[in-house]
């Protein structure tokens, strides 16, 4: 009897699996009803083991797609610092999400006004940007300093004067509201069994947030490591002539061409980036004026790179995830590279608290892409400086990025 008892339960099992596989081989979006592993229907009652409906989710605001691959990172221009700090090596990149844009003042605008009405008064106060980055002793700057953050005109220029820290809590803001919006539209929208089980299909509590396992919960926004900055400057899908795995062109900038001006069509002659032209010249001549910007411009001025983005290069500096240090590309991994705090080459191998030999400890960070106020040197990807990561001016902003979650690429 027992006998029979087992191979009527390995008949059923089979039963069960085969039905499963109906629709061939189960994937994320479409796990079939039963378990591949054990047979068990998923959400066949409260105690069930469930699988919540999942297709894949849009991408996140202000995003654009990335895909990655391999590279050869490092600077392509003279070492004129002499620092040696960023060597040609090849490594892969995994595909993520980038801003479009830098974050304008009108999302720091909006932060703040969030932040004035749900925390403290010492969160707000902290997440104000340092507006006196644009005072200078021998400079007639001080109009910047009043208006240059909440004046309408300069809505969608580029936010400045955040410190590393300040550009961190920004993204861990930002993460938060998209999925407080995305949550309210489905719990509002008529997604059917978003939150729910599969089997009776209830909705999530007014308020609740879906779990990280239902799909429809974005990944954090947050700086982009040096290496995705840097691969997202390059762009070299555009250089994929053929559907061959050769590279056989580098670019010096974010656009083809070992040249700062456009040598095509009716923009023939115009600059690429927003940049310091040389001593004293921001923007060439009143009638003439070829990069147009004497200060930070228009964050959707200049021509996108071949991945869409705006502005890699010039307008402003921008913060990256990574601690400074000069030997970083030796050190890291040459999958997915990246400078984690306080890991290997200790900040006391440097002469920062004696003497002050040198800037480097575990609280400078890297900042890429030239700005206004850099010549063209700094515009090249492979460029990099630091600063201490409290530590704000009118020439380095930031924008955000997203891993591809769900994805091997």
């Amino acid at each position: 009897m027992k006998l029979i008892k087992y191979l009527s339960a390995a008949v059923v099992g089979g039963m069960l699996l085969t039905a499963c596989n109906k629709g061939g081989q189960p994937t994320s979006t479409n796990p079939g009803a039963y378990s591949s592993a054990t047979g068990a229907e998923y959400g066949e009652d409260e105690e069930a083991f469930d699988v919540p409906e999942y297709a894949e989710f849009p991408q996140g605001p202000g995003l654009i797609f990335i895909e990655g691959g391999r590279t050869v990172l490092g600077s392509m221009e003279e070492d004129i610092a002499m620092t040696r700090d960023n060597v040609e090596r090849t490594v892969t990149v995994a595909s993520f999400y980038m801003d479009e844009t830098e974050v304008a003042n009108i999302h720091w605008l909006e932060y703040l006004h969030d932040l004035k009405r749900d925390s403290l008064p010492e969160v707000y106060q902290a997440a104000l940007p340092d507006t006196t980055v644009w005072s200078q002793q021998l400079s007639f700057n001080d109009p910047y300093v009043t208006y240059y953050l909440r004046y309408p005109g300069f809505r969608f220029f580029p936010v400045v004067g955040v410190s590393w820290l300040q550009a961190n809590d920004f993204c861990v803001w930002r993460t938060a509201k998209v999925n407080k919006n995305l949550a309210a539209q489905a719990t509002g929208g008529g997604r059917r069994g978003l939150f729910g089980r599969r089997g009776n299909d209830t909705e999530a509590a007014e308020g609740e947030a879906p779990s990280i396992e239902s799909g429809y919960v974005l990944p954090n926004y947050r700086l982009p490591t040096e290496a995705e900055w840097e691969y997202a400057a390059q762009a070299m899908i555009g250089t994929q002539y053929s559907e061959d795995e050769n590279q056989n062109n580098r670019r010096l900038y974010p656009w083809d061409g070992h040249q700062v001006r456009n040598p095509y069509g009716k923009q023939m002659g115009k600059f690429m980036a927003n940049f310091k032209r040389g001593r004293g010249d921001y923007a060439g001549i009143a009638g003439a004026l070829n990069d147009g910007a004497m200060i930070t411009d228009y964050i959707y001025s200049y021509p996108p790179n071949d991945f869409g983005l705006y502005n890699m290069a010039g307008n402003v500096n921008e913060w990256v995830q990574d601690i400074y240090r000069p030997l970083s590309y030796e050190d890291v991994e040459d999958l997915n590279p990246f400078r984690r705090d306080d890991f290997m080459d200790e900040a006391e191998n440097y002469d920062s608290s004696e003497g002050y030999h040198s800037l480097i400890n575990d609280e400078v960070r890297v900042y890429k892409g030239g700005s206004w106020k850099d010549v063209a040197y700094w515009l090249s990807p492979g460029t990099r400086r630091f600063m201490a990561q409290d530590s704000a001016t009118a020439t380095i902003g930031f924008r955000c990025a997203m891993i591809n979650a769900g994805s091997n690429k």
